[in-house]
């Protein structure tokens, strides 16, 4: 009955640029698998069902999941200050140092800013990426590359491992799965990211930029038979689940709880521990997207079901293929919901001046600008997107390049004053600051 989803896989890419994508269907013990195109463009080399493709932020689930390793074997303890394993981090986490823990990193409430900076040294570059805090850990979702980097260092320091080898060692070798390593010789993806010009038709491939701090937040290429792999460890049992006897049945169900205070608006319905909770209408999915540099990967699962469905697309575009295989996904009874908060009042007439500004996360700047009688976005100084405000703050944002919908954002106030000093879009948390005062 889904196999008209190949023909389906095959429209869409072309209709959307893709090169070549992988889907993969696992449902009540069976797998359905599809390819289509080509690793790199204009090569004529087919994707393969072993085909790795650079699978940015699902990284993050691969790395929470080694976490939970260590933590069911009793080398970390989720709730331990993070400083308990890297005092070096003391001084820049300042206040914070005795209060921040894996859980809140796990979960994107440890109030770190987004992006880590960049190396020369790891430890350095950490240390540096944490001394903005954007809120105080536990207050609420931001979500955090930095965060990561630090599950990242904290589980070499448990290990004595690196990161890669720990990952190879601990996690993929039980699982029986071999992975590619973003910036690993001999260990790089097979399939190469690219960007669309949809207005000349053109398709370029793109190189892998990543630092190596950064690589337990972004750095892995697998297949879509890789995810799934991976996804089987947090089905029922009784549903083709399996039980490497890696982590505890107790420690894999708190991945999948959701965390108080976790509210990842317009990214999902909640967040546990490396892994994004999709309500819907009670169904329960699970999963994580991810974007590496010219890629769009996206894994779901259904513990109770026991369904799997992980797409993996070799061009910034995939995001668009993905939605054009939620509907037809549907239509074979896999009820895939996506946790986009939708809008449904009409913007305010009147623009709010009180939300325009400023807002700060780590070393990128979010300016709300009023332009003629609309209210633009502007990211580090470039025009990205216009605004429309509606009843509680919430935002919808439309691209000002392409027209294209985004998802909707929101403007936050402080509890104490009723002033709106944050911003939340994409997940990630902005304080309103002036930006010298951060850089001094």
């Amino acid at each position: 009955m889904v196999e008209h989803l190949r023909e389906v896989l095959r429209r869409s890419a072309q209709d959307n640029q893709v090169p070549g994508a992988q889907l993969v269907i696992w449902r009540d013990g069976e797998v359905r698998e599809f390819e289509f195109g080509e690793e790199r463009h204009g090569t004529g080399c087919a994707v393969k069902r072993d085909s790795k493709v650079p699978i940015g932020s699902i990284t993050k689930t691969f790395t929470a999941t080694l976490l939970m390793v260590l933590v069911s074997d009793g080398d970390v303890d989720l709730d331990e200050p993070v400083v308990e394993y890297l005092p070096e981090l003391r001084q820049a986490l300042g206040g914070h140092a005795d209060v921040l823990t894996a859980r809140h990193l796990l979960s994107h409430t440890g109030g770190l800013p987004s992006e880590v900076v960049a190396p020369p040294d790891g430890r350095v570059a950490l240390a540096a990426s944490v001394q903005d805090v954007v809120q105080p850990p536990g207050a609420g979702f931001s979500y955090s590359n930095t965060g990561y980097a630090l599950i990242g260092r904290l589980i070499e320091v448990a290990t004595g491992m690196t990161w890669a080898e720990a990952v190879r060692t601990i996690l993929l070798k039980p699982l029986g799965i071999d992975l590619g390593f973003i910036g690993e010789q001999g260990g790089e993806a097979t399939a190469s990211g690219h960007t669309v010009n949809h207005a000349l038709r053109l398709v370029r491939p793109v190189d892998q930029e990543l630092d190596l701090v950064e690589a337990p937040a972004g750095g892995l290429a697998a297949s879509a038979a890789d995810l799934v792999e991976l996804a089987k460890m947090h089905l029922d049992p009784r549903h083709g689940g399996i039980d490497p006897g890696l982590v505890t049945p107790e420690h894999l169900a708190e991945m999948c709880r959701p965390v108080p205070g976790a509210e990842p608006f317009g990214l999902a319905d909640g967040w546990g521990l490396g892994l994004a909770i999709f309500r819907g209408h009670g169904t329960g999915w699970l999963g994580h997207d991810g974007t590496a540099d010219g890629t769009s990967c996206h894994l779901r699962l259904n513990p109770e079901s026991g369904t799997v469905v992980a797409l993996t697309a070799n061009s910034s575009t995939g995001a668009a293929l993905w939605r054009d295989l939620l509907p037809e996904l549907r239509a074979v009874g896999i009820d895939l919901t996506e946790g986009e908060t939708t809008i449904d009042a009409e913007p305010s007439v009147s623009i709010p001046r009180e939300c325009t500004g400023t807002y700060v996360n780590g070393d990128t700047a979010f300016s709300v600008v009023v332009e003629g009688d609309e209210l633009h976005l502007v990211v580090d100084d470039e025009p990205a997107a216009r605004l429309a405000v509606h009843d509680g703050f919430v935002f919808s944002v439309t691209d000002l390049a392409n027209g294209a919908t985004g998802r909707p954002g929101r403007f936050l106030r402080d509890p104490r004053s009723g002033r709106i000093d944050r911003i939340q879009i994409g997940g990630r948390v902005a304080g309103r600051r002036h930006r010298e005062r951060d850089v001094a």
